[in-house]
């Protein structure tokens, strides 16, 4: 089978879906002039990248409802860190993006790159990483749908981790404390670090207003980090404070 062509067809199968809002396997097989078999695995792979989700005989798009917080106007500040995160990705670089509203400014900084390998662990990114031009090879963890970060979790996603060697993982935080490292209010942290594990170099991106948060679940220590990228409302003390745990600190210019 031809790979160019089978990703040429499952491009047009999410162009289809988006006009339509549901198609059926009988429908695409004769636009297509394929099989129904072939079909089905296309729409098998496409649910995988969490692009369609599968009915009985078709497919309809993700919902609204799922979709519709990565659409929201991402900060200004956000952004401003984004850009300088973005800096540091090369061309055919493996990179890991974390669910997040600081992570997904890192989306529309991503065009100007070649040859990217990018896995997300969140719908809304994977959507938009398969929207962009420069058509990336995207990856998608699976496991177990967890409301509260929006995100995919678990022992199932932690397994496809593990099959895969980064470059770089791309991650934010609730909290930055100085003392010890990354924290968050989400009690499910085991991804976040499985994520670091395979990952050559880890790279947190979190607003300066989060920095001196103390809050009880670590996710990632200083040791797991390799760069912050944060906005320049810092202070030079505290800047020297966190670059004594051998950790590079990158500052965006602020933006309102």
């Amino acid at each position: 089978m031809n790979k160019r062509n089978t990703q040429q067809r499952r491009h047009s199968i999410i162009a289809v879906l988006n006009e339509t809002g549901e198609v059926s396997v009988d429908e695409l097989a004769n636009r297509f002039e394929t099989s129904e078999v072939t079909i089905r695995k296309d729409l098998a792979a496409l649910e995988k990248t969490g692009l369609l989700l599968r009915r009985y005989g078709g497919a309809v798009a993700i919902p609204d409802e799922v979709t519709q917080q990565f659409s929201a106007k991402i900060a200004p500040n956000k952004l401003s860190i984004a850009e300088a995160a973005a800096r540091l990705i090369k061309d055919h670089n493996r990179i890991i993006i974390d669910s997040g509203s600081t992570t997904s400014g890192l989306v529309q900084q991503l065009n100007g790159k070649r040859g990217l390998v990018v896995m997300t662990n969140s719908l809304q990114l994977a959507n938009a990483i398969h929207e962009l031009e420069n058509e990336p090879t995207l990856l998608m963890t699976g496991g177990t749908w967890d409301p509260h970060s929006e995100s995919f979790q678990g022992q199932v996603a932690e397994q496809v981790l593990r099959s895969y060697n980064f470059d770089q993982l791309f991650i934010g935080a609730d909290g930055i404390d100085l003392a010890r490292g990354t924290t968050t209010f989400n009690e499910l942290t085991g991804l976040s670090k499985v994520m670091a594990e395979v990952s050559r170099e880890v790279i947190v991106m979190v607003d300066s207003d989060k920095i001196g948060r103390r809050i009880p679940n670590l996710e990632l220590a200083w040791q797991q980090i390799s760069v912050l990228v944060t906005d320049d409302r810092v202070d030079e003390q505290t800047v020297k404070q966190i670059s004594e745990q051998g950790v590079e600190v990158i500052l965006a210019p602020y933006s309102k």
